[in-house]
């Protein structure tokens, strides 16, 4: 088969398995060592920060035992990846609780050149249009955007986010709260404001938004990276008042992992 890759990004897959206990503990002596040295080896093909990448997780709160992130620039690569995983353990042992795939994607309201200069011409310190000092500050400005669209579609999820909270989402299409009715610019002035809220958090949250509609159930995958708990908490609670939340806004499960490597999982899990 020849690759499947998409015209700009790469394909991203969540997770979420159960161990079936009473499987695993009928397993030979010696079985769960050699469970956990194929998944480090899988690991050790994939290991980031770029694709193709296995991420590894303990899942809080006993909605699952262990989880994945995928990352993969082709859609069979990403397919071939998640079988071996699989075939990593013992038939019967790993029971799929949540699976979701995504893509990374540039959203629609990426800032222009245009936005660019508005924005230049507003904030401080403002700048004279056309001086040397505003087009220095605009080509300074349009890199950072650029950088920007570049990570969006092919992330680089650092180690030292211990925290991993992914949920699913999509917008309201119901009577009057219907977000594929309002025209461009009164959606991108609603996801300015979000993008507001979500910047604040700069420092404190890394997330990962990632497009579904056509794929899975939902129409994004949002993906929030933590060094505290209540960090993730704020973040999203905040981001309910704004409008595009509050009244468009429509949320799947949430899943709180932890991110460890094989060992360490085997140790958390007492496998």
């Amino acid at each position: 088969m020849n690759p499947i890759a998409l015209s700009q990004g790469i394909h991203v897959q969540h997770l979420l398995y159960r161990i079936d206990r009473v499987r695993w503990a009928g397993l030979p002596a010696g079985e769960s060592d050699q469970v956990r040295l194929r998944l480090e080896a899988l690991a050790a093909r994939f290991p980031g920060p770029a694709h193709p990448r296995v991420m590894t997780l303990a899942n809080v709160g006993g909605k699952a035992d262990l989880g994945f992130i995928l990352f993969h620039g082709t859609l069979d690569g990403l397919s071939a990846v998640h079988r071996d995983l699989e075939a990593c353990f013992p038939p019967g042992t790993l029971v799929p609780v949540f699976s979701y795939l995504s893509v990374t994607e540039l959203p629609e309201y990426v800032p222009t050149e245009d936005d660019l200069r508005r924005h230049l011409e507003t904030a401080e310190p403002r700048h004279t249009p056309d001086s040397p000092e505003f087009e220095q500050a605009l080509e300074a400005a349009k890199k950072r955007n650029e950088s920007q669209k570049f990570y969006r579609l092919n992330p680089e999820l650092q180690d030292d986010w211990p925290i991993v909270c992914f949920y699913p989402m999509s917008k309201k299409r119901s009577g009057a709260d219907n977000w594929y009715m309002l025209d461009f610019a009164a959606r991108k002035a609603l996801m300015g404001t979000h993008a507001r809220t979500g910047r604040k958090y700069a420092g404190k949250i890394s997330q990962l938004i990632t497009g579904s509609t056509g794929l899975d159930d939902w129409e994004w995958a949002v993906t929030l990276l933590a060094h505290r708990l209540d960090d993730v908490k704020g973040i999203v609670y905040e981001m309910r008042f704004d409008e595009v939340t509050a009244r468009y806004g429509d949320f799947g499960p949430f899943y709180v992992n932890l991110r460890l490597q094989p060992a360490e999982l085997w140790q958390h899990l007492h496998l």
